[in-house]
């Protein structure tokens, strides 16, 4: 009966951690440049113990584990918002931003300008290009994007934004909601950029609503079976005691 105990707790664990990621992903849904999170769980097999004294081999016991958060890094959909600081990366492609951890990659391409007039995220950081910051003066008027990522205005060129790709995307690792870190970046790819344009979270919200409550209900039936489970116990033990007496 432990044993049956032990391997519903550790699959309500990991559906504990499963409920956390569809959660975050539901609050991220609008969020722009957000990539949908999953999780990978693999069979755990408990070793068991060998005598030649018993008279029937132990039988393994499985448990459940959770071994690693993906990323779906599938584009989400282009939506034309008439700003002109909103830009969006067709291809697989990440926005460098400098952070005070050093660079970090995004798809977030909401972006504004600071009291120092510099191309910055949401978060305040800035978005480099090839010679550094993006800076504007208060005068400045028409900023254009190209869609190999030139960027010029009233008073002329600015640069071209850096855009990272990644041999294996998997290997970054989330920092925040859309921020991510990672080595071997290659900037000679093919991404292209779109001005006036976000790219939104490419999460179905419908999926995973379903999945919230299939979640949901995977819990609710192990609660109940860890219930029987405790009412068998507490039965052995009664007969046991009245077998003793």
């Amino acid at each position: 009966m432990e044993n049956a105990q032990l391997i519903g707790l550790s699959r309500q664990i990991a559906l504990r951690r499963q409920m956390d990621v569809v959660a975050n992903n539901m609050a991220n849904l609008n969020t722009a440049g957000y990539k949908n999170m999953d999780i990978l769980f693999e069979e755990y097999v408990m070793p068991v113990a060998r005598h030649k004294d018993f008279e029937m081999m132990d039988q393994p016991l499985s448990y459940t584990q959770d071994w690693a958060t993906i990323h779906d890094f599938a584009s989400g959909s282009i939506t034309q918002t008439g700003n002109p600081l909103d830009i969006a990366i067709q291809g697989d492609g990440f926005f460098v931003i400098d952070t005070p951890g050093g660079e970090r990659y995004t798809r977030n391409g909401a972006f504004q300008l600071n009291e120092r007039g510099e191309l910055v995220t949401s978060e305040g950081y800035n978005v480099l290009a090839d010679g550094g910051f993006l800076t504007f003066n208060p005068g400045e008027t028409g900023i254009t994007i190209t869609e190999d990522g030139r960027v010029s205005s009233s008073a002329g060129d600015k640069g071209i934004l850096r855009v990272a790709e990644f041999e294996n995307p998997q290997s970054l690792r989330r920092e925040g909601d859309t921020m991510f870190s990672g080595e071997n970046p290659i900037f000679d790819n093919p991404s292209r950029f779109v001005q006036m344009a976000i790219e939104r979270s490419n999460v179905s919200g419908v999926s995973e609503m379903t999945e919230m409550i299939r979640v949901t209900k995977a819990y609710e039936s192990i609660s109940g079976m860890q219930q029987r489970q405790d009412e068998l116990r507490r039965t052995a033990i009664r007969k046991l005691g009245d077998t003793k007496a």
